[in-house]
């Protein structure tokens, strides 16, 4: 069976897969992977589904071995990756052979992927391999423990891709909640127009804004009652401040919701470094819904986005109008010099 193993792990290092639908009403949230697109990523560097677990590393660091030859995929936050001291790149796949020591350090923050072929075969605790921590359901990983993996078909590596610009904050996109008009158009209003960045207060479960002016609240907002929440409402805490529940969200809440970002946005907010400035936009639920289409269908296209690290010279057309060899001459150019 193949295996790998942890040599050393930071804070923050589990396995991650699509997490747990259908246990809203249990009181358990979906969890899973905090940027999906990098597990969609993944998959498609590797030639493998999508469901299958891969590790995910919040902003820390990871040195592992493999007990035989594998392929993986690095995908999210971009870090510094190393294989037997020979640097990898990143967002693309790689072999490794039997006993290769894989670092992963440099992290600037956000969440970063490691896939394998045939993924990581954790136990399926309700459905999913994923370590949901704010239920207890697995762990983060430590020294010393061993995963092993699926069985891999695949034999596809050395491919890379363009991903996704989402790692320098920007724009996030959000609907309304029934709470929406509990807000004053002046605070809707400035709430749109305020540059916010990342508070230190973060995890799994949710993060914290800092806005620059005062903080915003609802009039009736002490009247709310408890109601169900998911991923991307956007609660107006006590002192104001915007908190943007995430994958291990708790299943109800009682503080007012301003608005609910498109999880097709969750990524750009999730992998944002802490000095990135972050929008807010509204749109209406028809263009929620285009915009989540369109990514639908962009994710389900990753696949033929895909191209080789390395270009097969075959597939140069203007191949001769490359100087391929420096200091070449034709022998005769020099002065005095006779053919």
């Amino acid at each position: 069976m193949r295996k790998i193993y942890v040599h050393r792990a930071g804070p923050g290092v589990t396995v991650q897969d699509l997490g747990r639908e259908g246990w809203l009403s249990q009181g358990l949230s979906r969890g899973g992977a905090a940027d999906r697109l990098a597990l969609a990523e993944g998959a498609a560097l590797l030639h493998q589904p999508t469901e299958l677990a891969a590790l995910e590393i919040a902003g820390s660091f990871l040195n592992l071995e493999v007990s035989a030859p594998v392929r993986i995929a690095l995908t999210g936050a971009p870090m510094r990756a190393v294989c037997d001291g020979a640097p990898l790149v990143w967002n693309a796949s790689h072999a490794l052979p039997g006993g290769a020591r894989l670092e992963l350090s440099g992290s600037e923050g956000g969440y970063s992927y490691v896939h394998f072929g045939g993924g990581i075969d954790a136990p399926v605790m309700l459905g999913a391999r994923s370590a949901h921590l704010a239920a207890k359901l697995g762990r983060m990983l430590v020294a010393q423990d061993s995963l092993a993996l699926g069985p891999d078909s695949g034999s596809r590596t050395g491919m890379t891709f363009t991903p996704l610009p989402r790692f320098n904050g920007g724009l996030l996109r959000l609907v309304e909640t029934p709470q929406t008009r509990l807000f004053s158009p002046e605070q809707r209003s400035r709430f749109t127009q305020t540059a916010f960045r990342k508070d230190a207060r973060a995890n799994r479960m949710g993060q914290r804004l800092v806005c620059p002016s005062e903080g915003f609240g609802a009039d009736t907002g002490l009247s709310i009652l408890s109601e169900t929440i998911v991923p991307g409402d956007v609660q107006i805490t006590g002192d104001g401040a915007p908190f943007v529940l995430l994958s291990e969200c708790q299943t109800t809440g009682g503080y007012p919701r301003i608005g609910t970002v498109l999880p097709c946005d969750l990524p750009r907010l999730v992998q944002a470094p802490a000095h990135a400035d972050l929008h807010f936009a509204f749109v209406s639920m028809e263009d929620a819904i285009a915009l989540e289409r369109a990514e639908a269908d962009r994710r389900d296209g990753l696949g033929r986005a895909l191209r080789p690290l390395i270009r097969n010279l075959h597939d140069i057309p203007d191949l001769l109008a490359y100087q391929l060899v420096s200091g070449v001459t034709r022998g005769d150019e020099l002065e005095g010099c006779k053919p």
